[in-house]
């Protein structure tokens, strides 16, 4: 990475478009916004300026406590107006939240991103991101925070994934990675891809636990240049190179 460039700082958040069925999942998502505005970390999101469930309730806390939002959306999800509650037909719940700027300083720091397709989308978000994380979510969640995690294996980018282990919803995640691992089809020393924030052993404790400072050292913690890659990512069939990969972004 060049000594001239900006650090960058600003965090991906993947989580639910729903809120889930019990508190604690908002209760940490509110959490980790906060932890971001005190830390001057932007959050990198994928919604706008309205979100449902466990997104809105990231982004709105951000914004509360004075930090910068950016959200990067597929135009179809712009012209259907927004995100839409995965849950909402299960649960008959609505989980919508328009983020709300106390005054014209808060509205400024919230900005949105239109991009053509999901993959763009993604692409945006890992570019200006130094790491993720990850909530609680449903199919969504579970591609992003995989897909970012092979980026970083086959070396496109070396950025941390950060799991937050609320309630052990990652448990199962855990479980299998261990399975690949013995069965031959991840490496050993490729599991440390994925940081786990486990909380309180007492599942009770995983409302009031600090996820957020946890999760922000995780990530500040993650040592660049560990990962191997036999691949040049900048390469083009042109024979052209672009100027720059996500690792260097």
């Amino acid at each position: 990475m060049s000594s001239e460039r900006k650090e960058v700082r600003a965090v991906a958040v993947y989580c639910g478009s729903s809120a889930g069925k019990r508190s604690a999942y908002a209760k940490v998502a509110h959490l980790i916004g906060v932890a971001l505005a005190k830390d001057n970390r932007p959050l990198i999101y994928g919604g706008g300026a309205s979100g449902h469930g466990l997104m809105g309730a990231v982004a709105q806390a951000v914004i509360q406590a004075g930090g910068k939002v950016i959200g990067i959306t597929p135009y179809a999800m712009v012209a259907a107006g927004g995100e839409q509650d995965k849950a909402t037909e299960l649960s008959g719940t609505k989980s919508r939240v328009q983020l709300q700027a106390d005054n014209s300083n808060q509205a400024n720091r919230l900005s949105q991103i239109i991009v053509n397709s999901m993959h763009e989308r993604k692409v945006e978000m890992a570019k200006r991101a130094c790491g993720f994380i990850a909530l609680p979510g449903g199919f969504g969640t579970l591609e992003e925070f995989f897909e970012v995690t092979t980026w970083t294996q086959i070396g496109i980018h070396d950025k941390p994934v950060v799991l937050l282990n609320v309630l052990n919803y990652y448990g199962p995640i855990r479980e299998m990675i261990q399975s690949a691992i013995e069965e031959g089809f991840v490496q050993s020393f490729n599991q440390r891809l994925v940081t786990f924030i486990d909380g309180p052993e007492d599942l009770a404790q995983h409302e009031t636990y600090d996820w957020g400072t946890a999760a922000l050292r995780a990530i500040a913690n993650w040592k660049e240049g560990e990962t191997k890659s036999n691949y040049d990512w900048t390469k083009r069939i042109d024979g052209n190179r672009v100027e720059e990969s996500l690792t260097a972004s």
